[in-house]
């Protein structure tokens, strides 16, 4: 589910003075603003930047955009004139980067570093840094500030710096520095690793002319390959864990935190003959090692190549030095982030069902695709839920906005659906105390859900929307269709009750849940996304009978299958994205009419021996005589309860399924609970005789009554046997 976007202009610590002030009073001069100060404060490790707009008329400094501080400081240099003593003036008098100890906001800065803001025939402005640390930036700063204002001039000037012909030497030097902007602002909007990798290779190799690009990430003493562009992958696979002492070059950048440039072969082979294995094996003839500067330390190398060899002029050098400070500190927020993204992944992938059990009445498949730009994980769910008499629960949900704590709320929400189906709640109910739950969390939390309950004997579906997408249904003649309901609000904002929805759900249907992230794009909203969810389902299921299938193996194949066709069809251009999506496609089975017996019993002390009779006589027909004593135990305990402690109607209710179930209805609300007996008690021990015999044993609760039920597992070799029948998976053997 989309969150909230927060706009560059609402980030925090980022001030703008009126939009009549700022370059061009557009959406990209106010961008270009907001790029240039982050980038201009971490590249220094600064406490905040400036960007002031120099007025040649009346010879005055005004400020434009702030960053990192707070009105009043801000306030201090609002208006300046070019004589003042500050850096931002003795930058624009002398036209080049200046640096001033002192610290003229008091805010506990160590200086200032300035640079001019370039235009055509003179200064547009000045970039200002309020320092940490005392003493000058180092050069690799210094190049990457004026890079970053040589581009922001030729945005903020309106191209009126771009007036040198791109064929001489100036030119080219110019075209550099824009590029290097370019890949400044490019690098502003990479999140991952694999976004910065793309990002240089894009506005860098073919500016230098070159054609090879590798990034080594530092682990330890070991080099790792974090993304690579113009080499082979049997180089790249010769480079990848190579130790920081084989690979001398690096080392000595890392060692002296300053870029080595090796021209040609022959160069590195005098000045490395270690290397010569290593340097054969390249495809390449000249190498920029640039060390990636973050938060003060090396965290690993940029290493550009070339095709040919070739000789460094200052101007190149110096830009390249600046590249590889700026690509630093974007690839290790990039690496931050990849780390937190993957934990979240991990996260997530742990609290979903990592496989969904196959039932008697359901076999299911499903699909989960975070979302493709940039964004964390979000709160996508779905479940599957065996419940008692055969019946099954689908639920499928989603958590407003992205990251962990959105993917542990989804955990805690699956968690509760679980244990309340375990309760035997319906639908609304379930919603109800689900809704308070959600309410609980805070204002800020909003999920939408689907709870649905299939009944494989009655046939029926029973299901509840919480601001959620209604499912489709396929039925066995290929009809497909989606119900027109109006769901109530999403959990967190609504109020109980809510409303629950009956659906006949014929043997061999199709259930298909899905999330809004499927079915919702920018192109399309979701009544438009489910009528093509409908028409992918009804193409890709025409001929095949609805999954039908004596195998339980194929019919789950063709379900993945199925669930992979329409995440095709909906989601064909996933890495633009931007929210999850979430599939769940249930195949539904209905019990066969010979599989159930039913009887109605007097409310009077006979009917525990009529319901051992009916017992008797049924498990004979279906041949499970092993069963019967066990059975007739059972049916006596608990009709013998309904006639002492409740009321009727009585009804006993034979199920045969993978395991034997024997229900027992009556007229009352009250639910009996199993107690520790004393020795000389006259009673409490019936429930104890009952959990003794049976597998398992419960109680649900019905709008006029209750009704208690017993499992029991099937002889072994009657169960095999009706496994290969009915393709429903027997149970193990007893040891």
């Amino acid at each position: 589910m989309k969150g909230p976007e927060q706009s560059e202009r609402s980030r925090p610590g980022f001030l703008s003075a009126p939009r009549e002030d700022i370059w061009g009073a557009g959406e990209r001069d106010t961008r270009t603003l907001g790029v240039l100060l982050e980038h201009a404060t971490t590249c220094l490790g600064g406490l905040g930047a400036l960007v002031h707009r120099h007025d040649g008329a009346t010879g005055r400094l005004r400020l434009v955009a702030a960053r990192g501080l707070g009105p009043e400081s801000a306030a201090v240099w609002a208006d300046l004139p070019d004589e003042q003593d500050v850096a931002p003036a003795h930058a624009v008098r002398r036209g080049a980067f200046v640096s001033v100890a002192g610290d003229s906001l008091n805010i506990g800065a160590a200086g200032t570093a300035a640079v001019p803001i370039p235009g055509a025939d003179r200064p547009l402005g000045v970039l200002s840094v309020l320092t940490a640390e005392p003493g000058e930036p180092e050069e690799t700063q210094r190049s990457l500030l004026q890079a970053l204002a040589g581009w922001a001039g030729s945005r903020l000037g309106g191209g009126t710096g771009t007036s040198l012909a791109p064929g001489t030497v100036a030119g080219a030097e110019r075209s550099r520095s824009l590029r290097m902007g370019e890949l400044t602002a490019a690098l502003a909007e990479a999140v991952t690793s694999r976004d910065v990798v793309r990002a240089v290779a894009e506005f860098v190799l073919a500016p230098f002319g070159a054609d090879g690009l590798i990034f080594e990430l530092l682990e330890g003493d070991r080099l790792r390959v974090a993304g690579a562009a113009g080499y082979p992958q049997q180089y790249l696979s010769l480079i990848d864990g190579i130790t920081l002492g084989a690979h001398v070059p690096i080392r000595d950048a890392v060692r002296t935190r300053t870029p080595l440039f090796v021209e040609s072969r022959a160069e590195i082979a005098e000045r490395y003959p270690t290397l010569r294995n290593l340097s054969d094996a390249s495809p390449k003839e000249a190498w920029a090692f640039l060390p990636m500067m973050a938060s003060g330390r090396v965290i690993g190398l940029c290493v550009m190549s070339f095709g040919e060899p070739r000789s460094f002029g200052d101007d190149e050098r110096s830009l390249l030095t600046a590249l590889g400070g700026l690509v630093g500190q974007s690839l290790e927020r990039a690496r931050l982030y990849d780390l937190e993204h993957t934990r979240a992944r991990q996260l997530q992938r742990g609290l979903l069902p990592r496989t969904l059990p196959r039932l008697p009445a359901a076999v299911a498949a499903a699909r989960y695709l975070p979302a493709g730009r940039g964004e964390q994980v979000g709160g996508d769910w779905y479940d599957l839920i065996p419940l008692s008499a055969d019946r099954v629960a689908m639920v499928i949900g989603d958590v407003m906005g992205h990251g962990i704590t959105e993917a542990a709320t989804m955990g805690r929400l699956r968690t509760a659906v679980r244990t309340l189906a375990d309760l035997e709640m319906p639908p609304d109910e379930l919603f109800s105390r689900l809704n308070d739950l959600v309410s609980d969390l805070g204002e800020d939390f909003y999920a939408t859900c689907l709870y649905a309950v299939f009944d494989p004997v009655a046939r029926t579906c029973s299901y509840s929307l919480a601001g959620h997408p209604p499912p489709v249904v396929v039925h066995p003649d290929g009809s497909v269709h989606s119900p027109d309901v109006a769901p109530d609000p999403p959990l967190g904002a609504a109020k109980p009750p809510f409303e629950t929805h009956q659906l006949h759900l014929p043997d061999e249907s199709l259930f298909v849940l899905c999330t809004d992230g499927l079915v919702e794009s920018t192109t399309r909203d979701t009544y438009e996304g489910l009528a093509q969810l409908r028409q992918v389902v009804s193409r890709a299921t025409a001929d095949s009978a609805c999954f039908e299938a004596a195998d339980e193996d194929v019919g789950v194949r063709r379900l993945e299958e199925l669930c992979d066709t329409v995440m095709s069809a909906l989601q064909p251009d996933h890495e633009h994205t931007k929210d999850d999506a979430g599939l769940l496609i249930v195949h539904t089975r209905c019990t066969p009419a010979q599989d159930v017996a039913s009887y109605t019993l007097p409310e009077d002390p006979r009917s525990a021996g009529q319901a051992r009779d009916h017992i008797r006589r049924q498990l004979s027909a279906w041949g499970l005589d092993d069963l019967i004593l066990t059975t007739e135990l059972l049916a006596s305990e608990l009709v013998g309860n309904v006639v002492r402690h409740a009321k009727g109607p009585i009804q006993l209710r034979l199920l045969r399924s993978r395991s034997l179930i024997c229900e027992v209805y009556d007229g009352s609300l009250s639910t009996p609970r199993i107690r520790h007996a004393g020795y000389t008690d006259e009673g409490g021990r019936g429930l104890q005789l009952v959990a003794a015999l049976s597998r398992r044993w419960g109680a649900r609760s019905l709008e006029a009554g209750k009704c208690i039920w017993t499992e029991q597992d099937l002889p072994f070799p009657y169960a095999a046997e009706r496994s290969e029948r009915t393709g429903v998976p027997a149970p193990p053997p007893p040891a």
